[in-house]
């Protein structure tokens, strides 16, 4: 059994047909209502009945408000990596960072050659895929480049001689590959984000031996298999049936619950362009398979709590094996190898709206010693608190890129759309606000599950527990701060002391956003990442 942990998302795998394509943009539009994660159109370009799928992506983003948008999957061989990663960067800027990358190989290689690409076996069609992931990365400025200001590749397949690194995404996008042979399989352990299959080309039956392949490559690369979230494109028909996907909800639920259970898949794609279909996969069997799977997951974490009944003498507890929630001894695992993130005291704001010197401290711990799973705990945390930061930092970066002048808020608005818009707010304001939502929703979270987990476990943390809270009300004042300065910038276009005046109002309240986050994430790291060790989220 594996269950890599990944948080569940859902999405639609829709057609790019010319002859309805206005229907294909409502079903966008739904999907986005209905609170689905991803909208991916497939791409065949020799398909003289399918519209372009770039373009089509382009007219979904301008239509929706939260949803991600993607290939599923970009056909490689008549698409060139450089114009791959210029389009995929440029859809993320319009949308507000909404845009990942599904790529393949390429099929049906007669329509490829008709269409005027080449004809790949399967080696060279491999190896010029791990060519073009190469080159999109460095166009986007990411991975090991990411400090390069040209890209340079000399290859087998593609050649970019000193072309300029740019432009960036907004958020750091995120590769999927459609995968089905050994070496796919292996390469999308070493150098995707995602593994993206369909049903009907593997079975269900076929998935864990597949994702076994997947964390191989992963492990031969030094990347924990968990950085590659395994995603599924599946198909169905409500019904009465009892085959996969075709009964009532609740078994379509009963069964994707199993299957991110017991083959690790986390990412369910379904294939349809009806509204009724994509309207029930969201409201009906979506929220159920997330329950089943969180109700599964608290139960696994809670088998061998401190609190349970004391074990049979010939049992494996009481022979000293670990149990997760438990309090494992040193010579059993290894202490806590999670390091809090330094707070180097570097301050933007002159005034500060708290005092750091009166926050408390959580009890000093003993010495304990932490199973793998226990160490993920806190490990996740920081994982959470990282997104954060870089989110911070793209914000930050955007408002540079205006106050330099290297990009006119005129400009910048006119790559946010009418849909996405809020009270004529552009680029930078929808991102903000995005983010803001993102960094809200966080400490909601924590306030309503985590801290009052972590009060009944260890009463100690009480003062530390109130601080973190009263903390996150602070930073609630500090977004509506950012907010009211994004009001203000409406209606400037950058030119006078009216628009100089609404930026720099922005500059300061992003300051203290940064100064007070930063601050606060460093502060709960090093009072929580033991007792979340000890005790879990729960």
């Amino acid at each position: 059994m594996t269950d890599y942990g990944h948080e569940l998302e859902f999405g639609v795998f829709a057609s790019p047909d010319a002859a309805d394509v206005h229907a294909t943009l409502e079903l966008a539009q739904l999907a986005d209502v209905v609170g689905l994660d991803l909208f991916t159109v497939q791409d065949h370009p020799y398909n003289a009945k399918h519209l372009d799928t770039p373009t089509l992506l382009t007219a979904i983003a301008a239509r929706t408000t939260a949803i991600r948008v993607a290939s599923n999957v970009t056909n490689l061989p008549l698409r060139t990596p450089v114009g791959i990663a210029k389009h995929i960067a440029t859809l993320d800027v319009i949308s507000g960072g909404r845009a990942e990358l599904g790529l393949g190989t390429g099929a049906f290689w007669d329509g490829i050659e008709a269409a005027g690409g080449p004809r790949r076996e399967p080696k060279q069609a491999v190896d010029a895929l791990i060519e073009a992931i190469a080159i999109i990365r460095k166009t986007w400025g990411q991975g090991e480049d990411r400090d390069a200001r040209s890209v340079v590749h000399e290859g087998e397949h593609y050649r970019v001689k000193g072309m300029h690194v740019g432009p960036r995404p907004l958020h750091d996008v995120q590769i999927w590959l459609g995968a089905y042979k050994p070496r796919m399989l292996r390469t999308t352990g070493r150098l995707a984000d995602g593994w993206l299959p369909s049903l009907g080309p593997v079975t269900a039956e076929q998935l864990p031996a597949l994702n076994a392949l997947v964390d191989e490559g992963a492990a031969r690369a030094g990347r924990a298999p968990q950085a590659i979230r395994r995603m599924l494109n599946v198909s169905g028909t409500f019904g009465r049936g009892a085959g996969f996907l075709q009964g009532p909800p609740d078994a379509w639920a009963e069964q994707l619950a199993d299957l991110s259970l017991t083959a690790g898949m986390s990412t369910y794609i379904l294939m349809t362009d009806d509204p009724d279909t994509l309207r029930r996969f969201a409201e009906e069997v979506a929220p159920a398979v997330r329950e089943r799977v969180a109700s599964e997951r608290a139960a696994t974490h809670r088998v061998g709590a401190s609190t349970a009944a004391p074990a049979d003498p010939g049992s494996a507890a009481a022979q000293g094996t670990p149990q997760l929630g438990s309090s494992p001894s040193p010579a059993a695992a290894p202490p806590l190898e999670v390091v809090p993130t330094p707070d180097d005291g570097t301050r933007l704001s002159a005034v500060q709206p708290w005092d750091e010197a009166t926050r408390p401290a959580a009890p000093t711990p003993a010495t304990f010693a932490y199973s793998a799973a226990q160490q993920a705990v806190p490990q996740h945390l920081i994982d959470v608190h990282d997104h954060l930061r870089r989110e911070l930092d793209q914000v930050r970066d955007i408002v540079d890129q205006v106050r330099q002048g290297s990009l006119e808020i005129g400009a910048a608005r006119s790559v946010i759309n009418t849909m996405t818009m809020r009270q004529n707010n552009w680029t930078l304001g929808a991102y903000c606000e995005s983010y803001c939502r993102v960094v809200t929703g966080h400490h909601t979270l924590e306030d309503r599950s985590m801290f009052p987990h972590l009060r009944g476990a260890d009463p100690d943390l009480a003062p530390v527990l109130d601080r973190l809270e009263e903390e996150h009300h602070v930073i609630a004042e500090v977004l509506e701060q950012v907010d009211r300065a994004l009001v203000g910038l409406v209606g400037h276009e950058g030119h006078g002391a009216a628009g100089r005046g609404a930026l720099d109002e922005l500059q300061r309240a992003l300051d203290l956003l940064t100064d007070t986050l930063l601050s606060h994430l460093a502060y709960e790291e090093r009072e929580l990442l033991h007792p979340l060790a000890q005790h879990g989220f729960g």
